[in-house]
């Protein structure tokens, strides 16, 4: 870490110094504040009278919602960026994983055969507890809807003080357009490559003086470059809001999705290699199917007693169910006689969960002579009830097929019946307190100090075993501690501490549930306002430890070498360590350019070395070494060409491992050690996308080409799930705004 520290501190100095001379230069040290010159009475050259001139420079930012707290960006001693629905419209985003093109450091690992796409950052999965809509989590087993978001919030690194369990990457915030007592709206249609067109709607205004409404809603049909691949989606999305008083705001919201689509598992794995087939080869039988239907509901009170107190109180419920019937990944044949011949196994799923979250919190400002104090917290309460079905059939493979010589129209057509075997159900209830201040003892001095205490009780019932497991309970405290210097109001340098946890499955060689494990975080790094706000930077550089990993006990409780995988000690360890680089620039008006650049080193750093354990200093699977991102996006705002637009957009993934990492294998008779080697080596690539289109009056159409150099790579989710990404495709989106 020290050879990433370094460099980084003495750059952060640097720039720090830089910019503190530039402030003393200019003489200018409110650069936040309005500047509004008036000249009422100054002439021009040819004695007119100027008119009134106000400039309005580095307007402050919004609160970004995933902090809950209130805090300013320039405050927060950890990374946060906002992707706004500008962008997301500019880029005609139809999937989660487009936005976040834009978000320095997130990746798609994988795409769990068409039904979902896995997120990571910072060597970190972000797709199970890390992923929140409106400030709730969310269950993340669908792809969300694109067209109802306002924002999506990237806040990096830990954020267990606000949300309890999360992984140490960051979290994901979708939030989506709420109501307006403005009257507007749009329609719109999107169409393009490979039959895909998608309609949609977004209408809001007021009912009365008291209560506005929005509904945004979209259909969505479309077949795919790979064959027989096709997606129907219908998204509906009503809100209102309801202005109780000048101090009292209730908003209620829901949405629907019903998502039909075709499982695609992709191509196979000969060896460590990804088999050369044609991009559009679809290797599944024709009837395999999946649907996906997601509900939600919330209500979010918010209320005033005056200008430093604030109470917020949150509900959330949603329902979701997913279910498919496929052949899954083709495996390659143990003869592999002839050569390419792959089976076909049989698969079905279905998994339902329940969730329910409710958030309690106050936000104050009160001072103790002259230190400030920004005061939040709160309580927060969540149940999840989770269904998870298992079917056999038999037998279990379908047939067995060669890739190379495959053809869809002389496959099987049977659909075999399944019979269900067994229903795993986990009832999850977390509970958490907590409490942070932003102690300020100057104007540029800060302390984010704050602690959350987690609890949290899961039960297992499997209907398929006589004797249940437990109800298994875990308890962890989170503290985060966080220094801020801000020597200009354009510049903050930070250094945080924090900590998070991971509850763990099996028992000590007490044969006693083993204790989660706790995660520390150490954060360094400066954000950075050049030109009164028109380039903002912030670099930053990290590390994050398990030094509690779970693993396979060596011996049991008498002594006794132990092969029972589920008697486990926390000596494990991965390392996680980086620097990211995030830029934004407004220059001119209708032009917005974001760029970043993130480097990641996570290995196992610490194992075992016993029989099946994994091999120390091995890089951690589905984590890129170097991620990079850089767009633009241009509207002409006059002249002969005003509502012109134009844009572009790359984005690069380095080198990473598909999947699983490599195991000890040791031979109980010998004693000879080998290596079970199952990484899939993947190399990087970059795909660009430009845009271009026109807006007159309240009419606008706008083209883009994405992945104009026809780049061919995979996204691959351990062994299994082997699908190459889009090839070259165009899409035209026709909007009229009333």
């Amino acid at each position: 870490m020290k050879y990433i520290l370094l460099p980084t501190l003495t750059l952060l100095f640097s720039l720090s110094c830089l910019a503190q001379e530039s402030a003393n230069a200019s003489g200018d040290k409110n650069y936040d504040e309005t500047i509004s010159s008036e000249f009422d009475t100054i002439k021009n050259k040819k004695g007119g009278i100027l008119k009134e001139v106000i400039i309005t420079a580095n307007k402050e930012k919004k609160p970004v919602s995933a902090l809950r707290s209130g805090l300013k960006p320039m405050d927060t001693p950890q990374s946060v960026q906002v992707i706004g629905s500008e962008i997301i419209a500019q880029q005609q985003s139809i999937r989660l994983s487009e936005v976040l093109k834009n978000a320095n450091g997130v990746y798609v690992g994988s795409a769990r055969g068409g039904a979902q796409e896995s997120f990571y950052s910072r060597g970190y999965d972000m797709s199970a507890n890390n992923m929140f809509k409106n400030g709730f989590r969310y269950n993340g087993g669908s792809m969300p809807e694109v067209s109802s978001l306002d924002k999506v919030e990237f806040l990096k690194g830990s954020a267990a003080l606000l949300f309890g369990n999360v992984a140490p990457g960051g979290i994901l915030n979708l939030v989506t357009k709420t109501p307006s007592f403005k009257s507007g709206g749009e329609i719109s249609m999107q169409a393009g490559s490979f039959a895909y067109y998608k309609p949609s709607v977004d209408f809001y205004g007021p009912l009365n003086k008291h209560i506005a409404y929005r509904f945004t809603g979209s259909y969505e049909n479309s077949e795919s470059f790979r064959d027989v691949v096709k997606n129907e989606r219908l998204y509906i999305n009503p809100s209102f809001l309801f202005n109780v008083s000048d101090k009292t705001q209730i908003t209620v919201q829901g949405d629907y999705l019903k998502s039909n689509w075709t499982p695609d598992f992709g191509t196979g794995v000969i060896g460590k290699e990804i088999v050369e087939v044609p991009r559009s080869n679809y290797y599944g039988a024709l009837w395999s199917n999946g649907e996906t239907k997601s509900a939600s509901a919330s209500a979010l009170l918010n209320h005033s007693f005056n200008d430093n107190w604030k109470l917020n109180f949150n509900a959330s419920f949603q329902n979701f169910d997913r279910e498919s019937k496929a052949t899954e990944r083709i495996v390659i044949s143990p003869t592999a006689n002839p050569y390419g011949n792959f089976n076909r196994p049989l698969g079905q799923n279905k998994g339902t969960e329940q969730i329910f979250g409710d958030q309690l919190s106050i936000q104050g400002n009160f001072n103790t002579g002259k230190i400030k104090h920004q005061l939040f917290t709160g309580v927060d309460f969540e149940n999840s009830f989770a269904q998870a079905y298992t079917f056999a059939f038999s037998p279990a493979n379908y047939d067995t097929v060669n890739i190379f010589t495959f053809d869809p129209a002389t496959q099987r057509m049977d659909e075999p019946n399944s019979t269900l075997t067994r229903i795993v159900s986990t009832d999850t209830n977390r509970f958490g307190v907590y409490a942070q201040d932003l102690i300020s003892f100057t104007e540029k001095i800060k302390l984010l100090a704050g602690i959350r205490w987690s609890w949290q009780e899961a039960e297992v019932i499997n209907n398929s075993l006589t004797t249940q497991a437990p109800i298994r309970k875990d308890e962890a405290f989170s503290p985060k501690f966080g220094l801020v210097y801000q020597p200009t109001k354009e510049m903050s340098l930070f250094a945080s501490y924090s900590n998070s946890f991971t509850p763990n499955t099996g028992t000590t060689v007490d044969l006693k549930p083993i204790k989660p494990s706790i995660i520390d975080q150490y954060e360094a790094g400066i954000k950075k306002d050049f030109w009164r706000g028109i380039l903002s930077t912030n670099i930053t550089a990290y590390q994050i430890t398990n030094s509690n990993l779970a693993q396979t006990a060596e011996f049991k409780a008498d002594g006794s070498n132990n092969t029972d995988t589920t008697i486990k000690v926390l000596n494990g360890e991965t390392t996680s360590k980086g620097i990211e680089i995030d830029i934004t620039a407004r220059p001119t008006e209708g032009l917005n350019i974001i760029a970043g650049y993130s480097y990641n080193d996570m290995r196992y750093t610490k194992t075992s070395g016993l029989n099946g354990s994994t091999i120390e200093g091995d890089r951690v699977v589905r984590t890129p070494a170097n991620t990079a991102n850089l767009s633009f996006f241009y509207t002409l705002p006059a002249g002969a060409l005003k509502g012109v637009s134009f844009g572009a957009i790359g984005n690069y993934i380095g080198d990473r491992l598909g999947g699983w990492n490599n195991l000890v294998v040791i031979n109980p008779n010998t004693g000879a050690q080998t290596i079970n080697d199952r990484e899939i080596p993947m190399s990087g690539y970059t795909t660009i996308d430009v845009s271009a289109g026109y807006t007159w009056k309240k009419i606008s159409i706008l083209c883009r080409l994405s992945n104009i150099t026809n780049e061919l790579n995979y996204t691959v989710h351990e062994n299994y799930s082997i699908n190459p990404i889009a090839p070259r495709q165009i899409l035209t989106s026709l909007k009229y705004k009333f």
